[in-house]
Order: C-alpha cells, then sequence, then structure tokens
C-alpha cells in the first residue's frame, strides 16, 4: 500500500488481522521478517532514527504517560526527549495544548485526568516535534461519546493542517468520518482499498433490509440464508425477546418472499430498507474474506 502525503489513511479489519503490526512496523518497533517499507522515502530497517524523528505515535491506553506529573510537565519531559529546543518549548506546549483542548488543564496531575483527557494528551505528547507523520492506532478505544467526538475533531484539525496520518480503528463511523481513504485487511491481506464511499459503493446493488421479530430461532436464520438471492443473513440479540436481523440480497428481491419464506412462524415487529453504510461494506469484503479461508482446500 501507498500513503500520499497530508492524507488520512484508514485501517480496518478483525481482531489478529495485522493492523498494529503494521503501524508497529512503519513505527519501527517491530522488525519485518520480509518485504520493504519505507516512511517518509527512508527504509524502516535501515535509516531507523531518520524515520523516528520524522514521526510520532499514538496509542489507545493508559501507558506512556506520568500520573504524577501534571499534563505541562510531562510534556516539558517529553520536549527534552524529542530534543524540541528550549527556546521554543514553552510556545509548542501551549500550543498544543490548546490544539487538544487541555489549556487551563495543564497544571493538574495527569492521574486526576479522565480517559478522553489522557488520550488528547497523548497526542500532544506525540505532536510535540512536529512530525511529519502520525500514527494512531485505536485512539478512542475505551472513550465515551464526547471524549470520541473530540478526539475526532483533534485528529480531523491536523489533518487539515497537512499532517500524514495512518489511522486504525474498529469504529466504522469514526473510519468513515476521518479517512481519505480506507484499507480492509484480512490475515496480512488487504482485501479492498478506496474512499469510503466507493467502499460503500461496492454493496449499493444489493437490498438492505433490516428485521426485528420476536420468536425468531436458528431455524429462521438459516431459512433466511436458503431464501434465493440472499447473500448475507447478520443475526444479533436486540432486548430479551427481540431478534434483529440484517439481510443483504440482490436489489428488487421481492421483500414479501423474503420474510413469508424465512420468517414464517415469526412476529415481525420492524422492516425497513437502508442505504448501505461502511459497516455494510466491511461485513460483506471480510465476511467474505473469512469465507474463502475456510473453504480454501
Amino acid at each position: 500500500m501507498e500513503v500520499g502525503r497530508g492524507e488520512l489513511f484508514g485501517l480496518l479489519g478483525p481482531n489478529g488481522a495485522g493492523k498494529t503490526t503494521i503501524i508497529k512496523i512503519l513505527s519501527t518497533l517491530l522488525l519485518p521478517t520480509s518485504g520493504t517499507a519505507r516512511v517518509l522515502g527512508f527504509d524502516v530497517t535501515e535509516h531507523l532514527a531518520d524515520v523516528r524523528r520524522r514521526i510520532g505515535y499514538v496509542t489507545g491506553g493508559d501507558k506512556g504517560l506520568y500520573d504524577r506529573l501534571s499534563a505541562l510537565d510531562n510534556l516539558r519531559y517529553f520536549a527534552e526527549l524529542y530534543a524540541v529546543e528550549p527556546r521554543r518549548q514553552r510556545a509548542r506546549i501551549q500550543e498544543l495544548l490548546e490544539l487538544v483542548g487541555l489549556a487551563g488543564r495543564e497544571r493538574e496531575r495527569v492521574g486526576a485526568y479522565s480517559r478522553g483527557m489522557r488520550q488528547r494528551l497523548h497526542i500532544a505528547r506525540g505532536l510535540l516535534h512536529q512530525p511529519e507523520m502520525l500514527f494512531l492506532d485505536e485512539p478512542s478505544l475505551g472513550l465515551d461519546p464526547i471524549s470520541a467526538r473530540e478526539l475526532r475533531r483533534t485528529i480531523a484539525d491536523l489533518s487539515s493542517q497537512g499532517t500524514t496520518i495512518v489511522l486504525t480503528t474498529h469504529y466504522m463511523a469514526e473510519a468513515e468520518e476521518l479517512s481519505d481513504r480506507i484499507a480492509m485487511i484480512v490475515r496480512g491481506r488487504i482485501r479492498a482499498l478506496d474512499r469510503p464511499e466507493k467502499l460503500k459503493a461496492s454493496v449499493s446493488a444489493d437490498s438492505l433490509i433490516e428485521i426485528e421479530a420476536r420468536g425468531m430461532m436458528q431455524t429462521h436464520l438459516d431459512a433466511l440464508n436458503e431464501v434465493p438471492d440472499v447473500r448475507a443473513v447478520q443475526p444479533e440479540m436486540h432486548g430479551d425477546t427481540i431478534f434483529s436481523v440484517s439481510v443483504r440480497a440482490r436489489s428488487g428481491i421481492d421483500i414479501n418472499n423474503v420474510i413469508l419464506n424465512g420468517l414464517k412462524g415469526t412476529q415481525i415487529v420492524r422492516l425497513a430498507m437502508r442505504e448501505p453504510t461502511l459497516e455494510d461494506a466491511y461485513v460483506a469484503i471480510i465476511g467474505g474474506a473469512d469465507q474463502e479461508t475456510v473453504d480454501a482446500p
């Protein structure tokens, strides 16, 4: 794959697909067992120092900060490690505190910060040396909706300023909102790579039907899968007695035929057709790739 300068590039895939491994190889934290990788023109195995001077790396979680220090002292400490010029440190730190929305809270101990505040401080730390490229490995993991929204706004601001960003995430809405292009990965292989709208268009030839019903059993799901032109059935529990099922079928299919043949004996609570989302494209692409693996000799 190739990421353009100034691009926000998303990596999507199930657990174990290789997203974090790719990020760690590109940020020189892991050595590749084979093949080559270059970041900003530098080989990641031959020019580690050159790569590290030019990149920032941020991961979701609590590691990487000192809880007993204030945010300001954390940033001062890491500014020294990143060799930020002493005469520029104060202005740079203040600039980043404003960017991530922590100005006015910088003298509080990090141990008292919420998870969202800590994550924004992680981003400020990764930007101290003004990297040309930023790697974000599931940065919104575990954040509440408000904190996640603020974090997305910060990431979008960075991208608009020209920072090249590679982002891994399990949140489809986040990937769709932020990414210029997205690669979907299964077992270390890219199965699809395109703009979000193009990926969604790949399933637009299908009808997407959402059904909620009482009394749905595995036999009903099996029957739905047997209906001609039904391509995929994705069930999930919705409350104690109601099952929700998403049916991907050939465009123009007779919905009554789907219901009569697949859900006979259930009580339909809700039925709706909708436009495909990035999640639909993900399920179609990743699910199909997993099935190929299962069917392979």
